[in-house]
This record gives structure tokens, sequence and C-alpha cells, in this order.
């Protein structure tokens, strides 16, 4: 979108808190960069020019505005919307790869060599790798910086840099403040009287956000020990890659509050980017339901709920083993099954608040597991060993970096594995916003109710005009129904 100049000069104008993200504003008169919907004046389009990312900008000698702090923007939904290299490597640099295994390391993930994932970053995005990682690095440092007593060499070496002066660098050059300039200014109101480890944050998101669906179904199915709604909030174990953490989410008009209490400081960034990959906070709610009202059969569900979301996971090998324990059981049945294999092979973890005692079981401990231990039927004990065989050994991967399509293939060809398990999978762990379930019983339900076809043939016929949002439109239609993940528990 950046490089549509009139487009962008209207966002910027008409302050559109819906472009933030898509695009910045970088003032050629100031040596600043914004997001859209910066509540300052606006610059003469002539002192505008636009980039399609902050570390863009950042790289072009830009540093962030201290009024609208535009490196807290919601992410570009492009990511989440797409499943080509650029998309893939964006995902994979938000979980921290590069941090922890550098660009090689991202690149063997990608299947592409080093040089071929720069130059398409650096083409799409203006910016390489490391640039990107360096701007959230800064970004992660700020939040630590403005919300925690840490001193700064901890800060420095939790955000991810090498040493404590390239992160006085990487900040004064950021935002033309120093770390303890940025601690001085930070606001009054922040956060007090955590425990120590513990985070307390907001994560902004596009509005509007219905969060009936999206805590309804987190809470609905959760897995005791792993998960729990309590106090109007979710809260869950979390599996890092320097140790384990403990969230609670909190939905508010504006945003989401958000409360980490970490075992080691330098999993926040990846904690946040799968919390927000978990309430799926970088969509688009206004492409999507413009898309869906018009189907004049769809068009009441959206104006009577608009911006739902679709939940996802924080763990994707973890919903891949739920869904398969899942399989033509009620809900409270699989959380029975799976509250089981938590207890036994699940990591034990200390909650300061109580009532979450377990980390998921990794598909290490699960590939030990007796099968003749598994209250279920032969058949499906087959399809839980195998596939927790296949991600143990590697020959199955479900992280964010697959390709949506080639991994629902492969998911087809395990045994036990029909559409109806495979497409769950890509909606809400792969995250493919095109995911479509015209074999689920409430969505068949829900389409007669509504006048739809209710073949499965038939209703993917229909749901074409509903592409690439049919993952959304399952929300929609799964609404109709009055089962608890519908609704937000009180």
């Amino acid at each position: 979108m950046h490089t549509d100049t009139e487009r962008c000069v209207r966002a910027v104008r008409s302050k559109d808190a819906r472009f933030d993200g898509w695009f910045f504003t970088a003032v050629l008169t100031t040596g600043i960069y914004c997001r859209p919907s910066c509540p300052v004046v606006p610059p003469k389009p002539a002192n505008m020019t636009f980039y399609p990312s902050a570390a863009a900008c950042q790289q072009a000698g830009f540093r962030a505005c201290k009024r609208c702090r535009p490196d807290t923007s919601p992410g570009s939904p492009e990511w989440n919307e797409r499943a080509d290299l650029t998309a893939r490597a964006m995902r994979l640099i938000a979980d921290g790869v590069v941090d922890r295994e550098g660009v090689p390391g991202l690149a063997a993930r990608l299947g592409y060599s080093t040089r071929q994932v720069e130059r398409q970053l650096l083409a799409e995005l203006g910016a390489g790798p490391l640039a990107l990682a360096r701007a959230q690095r800064a970004q992660t440092a700020r939040l630590l910086i403005e919300t925690t007593a840490l001193p700064m060499a901890d800060i420095a070496f939790a955000a991810g840099f090498s040493s404590v002066r390239t992160f006085n660098d990487t900040v004064r050059e950021v935002y033309a403040l120093s770390p303890s300039e940025l601690r001085t200014r930070a606001p009054e109101d922040r956060p007090a009287g955590n425990a120590p480890g513990t985070l307390s944050l907001r994560l902004p998101f596009r509005a509007p956000l219905n969060p009936d669906n999206l805590f309804g179904h987190l809470a609905a199915t959760a897995v005791p020990g792993v998960e729990e709604w309590r106090d109007g909030a979710y809260r869950r174990t979390l599996r890092l890659p320097y140790g384990h953490g403990i969230v609670a989410l909190t939905p508010n008009p504006d945003h989401i509050a958000c409360r980490l209490t970490l075992a080691d400081p330098r999993d926040l960034t990846v904690a946040i980017s799968r919390c927000r990959r978990l309430l799926d906070l970088d969509a688009d709610p206004t492409a999507v339901d413009d898309q869906l009202r018009a189907d004049p059969l769809l068009a009441p569900l959206v104006d009577k709920a608009p911006g739902r979301r679709v939940p996802r996971t924080v763990d994707e090998a973890e919903f891949a083993v739920r869904a398969v324990l899942g399989q033509q059981v009620s809900t409270a049945a699989a959380r029975t099954h799976a509250a089981r294999l938590v207890t036994a092979h699940g990591d034990p973890v200390d909650d300061p608040e109580g009532g979450l005692t377990h980390l998921f079981p990794s598909t290490e401990a699960l590939a030990s597991v007796d099968p003749e231990t598994l209250a279920m039927p032969r058949t499906r004990r087959t399809t839980f060993t195998t596939l927790v065989s296949h991600l143990a050994d590697g020959s199955l991967n479900l992280g964010v970096e697959t390709d949506w399509a080639e991994t629902r293939a492969r998911l087809l060809a395990l045994p036990g594995f029909g559409p109806w398990t495979a497409d769950v999978i890509a909606m809400r762990a792969l995250g493919d916003p095109d995911a479509f379930l015209p074999t689920d019983l409430g969505i068949r339900r829900a389409a007669g109710e509504l006048g739809l076809p209710s073949t499965p043939a038939a209703l993917t016929a229909r749901a074409a005009a509903w592409r690439p949002w049919r993952a959304y439109a399952v929300q929609y239609l799964w609404a109709t129904d009055d089962h608890p993940i519908n609704f937000l528990p009180v």
C-alpha cells in the first residue's frame, strides 16, 4: 500500500487508525516517522514519504515519533493473510528466530538461501531480516524500560542485544532519547506492584473486535491445569524458547490487557508475538467484514456483531494433538482426555496465583506414551501415536513458517485425518484465513437455518464468494448456536 501515495495521504489526513501498521509516514522536514493516525497536524504532502515497515524508516535515518509511538502499532495484517516467502519470514522474525538462530537459521527454516531471503525482504519491505529484527529488539527494549524496574544491562540482553553499547546506540538512534531518558518520560500511570518477573502491557488491535467467540472459545475448551478463565481474564501456561511463562489476557474496549510472568525475560518478544497470534490481533476486520457482508445471508450476522476474530493457538503442535483428542467426542470429553495427558506427562510449573499447574506435554513426551493407557478407540490411538511421532521426529512441521496447502496435504496423508481435522488445524494452528469446515455439524446446521446450502459440496461452492476469509465466515456461522464457545464467560 505504501506505493499508493494518494491513498496514503488521504489516510494520514483523516487520521484513520485502520491503516496503522499497513504503512508508516516519514516526515522529511522533521526526520521522524509516524503511524497514519498520529494526532499531530499532518505535514504537507510534499514533505511526506511512505515506508512499508518501521525498520525501513529507521534504516532510512528517521526516528520514531514520541507522540504516536508508531513502533507500538498493530502489525501488518498481510503477514497473517499470505503464505508466500515474505509473509512466512515475517512470522518467523516476530517469533524471534533471527535473534536465536541468525539469518542463516531463518533461511534454513524457509528452505531458501540467505541471499534470496534478504533480497526478497529488501524488495518488499525496504529492510533486510537483520534490520527488521533490530526494530523488534528496539520495541522490546522500550517496553521493558517503560514498564519494569530492571537494570538497563538486564534489559539489553533480555531484548536480544549482544552488548549494552549496542543497546544504548540503538535506543538513541531509534527514539532520539537515551534509555534512562525513556524511563524518565514513561507515563506515571504505568502498571505498578507487579511480582518479580511479571510485566503488564497493552496489546493494540484494529477495531472493531468482538471478544465473545474469541474468549468464549478459549475458555470453553480450556484444559485444566494449562488454561483457565479467572476474574475476567483468560490465563494459560506458555512453553517458550528459554523457559516457561504464564499469561493473563483481559479484553478491554480499546486494547487487550496482557500480564506476563516469565521465567526468562529473553522470552518477552516471543511471548507477545504468540499472544497476538492466539487472539488474531493483527487482523483487518474492516476488510473481512466488508467481504462477508456482500453475501445477503451473511450480512445480518456481520452487522449484529462485527469484528469476530479466529481463536488460534500459542503452540501449533499442542493444538494438533488436541484436535485429534477431540475427534467425534464432546468438548467436555476432549478436555478430560487432554487433562489426563497433562497430569501424567506435562512439565509442572509454579503459578503464583494458583490454578495453573503444568505446561502442555511436549511432543517428545507424548511420543513415549503407551497407547494402551489412552481411553479412546484403537483407530484414534493410531491417529494419535502417528501424529506425535511425526511431530517429534520433525517429519511433520506445523510452525509459523509452514506452507498452508502443503501442510494440509501432509496431514490428510496421516491415518485418521479427514478434511475436518486437517482444516481445523489449518484454521486455528497454521493460521490460514481461508480454511473452511463444510462438513462441520454446527456449520451445516447454521447454513440450513440461514437458507444457505447445507451439503458440503454445495456449501463449498457458495463459500467461494467469501474467499479469502472463509475462516472468519466459520466464526459467524458458529455464532448462530447457543454453545458456550460463542459467549464471553461471566
